[in-house]
């Protein structure tokens, strides 16, 4: 791999970790309130991304550039949807079962399932091509051969501000306080007069609207479909999982490393594309067979 070629990968990847920084971003704020990994978590970026192009577009999206007003409808419907699914997905799959292992886990692959079969109802092709909401910007040299894709540049300045900025609001405002005091104690929280269903509803649905936000950033880069949503929730629990849980700014650190290794594992000539998701699984897995008691902070 050439010098020129290894920095585009990596550019181009740390754009695509940066949306997977985002959805392990969720990952972490609703296992630190609940102790629940959200295994439907995947699910909901590609179900927001799909309700908002049905509302938006229609069922037969094509990959063609979008006006003002579809982008900023587009985005607005994917941050509601991903809200929406991702606080359904609480109230169906992991309120029932807080303390039961084997219930959330369960609940969080049938609910998974059940977005999937639903949002999948109008669309009938295994994948499309959707529009991007941020156009085609071309690219930018940077000297000495190098040219990245200006959308990469965007994506990751993007990814980076709303991640950052989720995590400064929650590190310093009141309302962060509220939810580390119920991560912490939710009991002693609730006798000091918290109402933390409430805050666990809230961290859903800004989890929800996080992988909302990455299903619209991830999903024009190829022909996508529901299924993909499994692969994309994988990653962003690894990414989660990689400084284990540790703070939300670590799983954003994770998605940037996730992606990062995955770009250079697709730029390779000796490895290609085929292997890029593969490596990425392989290391969940490994992950999880070097910490089988610690795999959270």
């Amino acid at each position: 791999m050439s010098g020129p070629v290894a920095v585009q990968a990596l550019v181009t990847g740390l754009a695509t970790g940066a949306a997977y920084g985002l959805i392990a971003l969720g990952f972490t704020l609703v296992q630190r309130l609940t102790g629940v990994l959200a295994l439907a978590h995947g699910d909901v970026v590609i179900g927001a991304v799909f309700v908002a192009v049905l509302a938006v577009i229609g069922t037969m999206p094509v990959a063609a550039p979008l006006g003002a007003g579809s982008v900023v409808a587009l985005t607005v419907v994917a941050l509601f949807a991903g809200a929406l699914l991702s606080a359904g997905m609480y109230l169906v799959a992991v309120r029932p079962f807080r303390g039961d292992v084997l219930g959330w886990v369960v609940g969080g692959l049938a609910t998974g399932l059940l977005v999937r079969e639903l949002v999948g109802l109008p669309f009938a092709q295994q994948a499309y091509a959707l529009p991007d909401p941020l156009g085609s910007p071309g690219s930018f040299g940077l000297g000495g051969g190098v040219t990245v894709p200006v959308r990469a540049l965007i994506v990751l300045g993007l990814g980076l501000a709303v991640g950052v900025g989720i995590e400064r609001v929650l590190a310093l405002t009141g309302a962060g306080a509220v939810m580390r005091a119920v991560a912490d104690d939710p009991r002693a929280a609730a006798l000091l007069g918290v109402p933390t269903e409430r805050v666990v509803v809230i961290a859903f649905l800004i989890s929800g609207a996080l992988a909302g936000f990455a299903g619209l950033l991830i999903a024009p880069q190829a022909p996508i479909g529901l299924q993909d949503g499994v692969l994309l929730g994988l990653k962003g629990m690894l990414a989660a999982l990689l400084f284990r849980l540790g703070s939300l700014r670590l799983a954003l650190a994770g998605g940037l490393v996730v992606g990062a290794v995955e770009g250079l594992i697709l730029a390779s000539s000796s490895l290609g594309a085929r292997w890029a998701d593969t490596i990425v699984l392989a290391a969940l897995v490994l992950l999880a067979a070097l910490r089988p008691r610690g795999l959270l902070a």
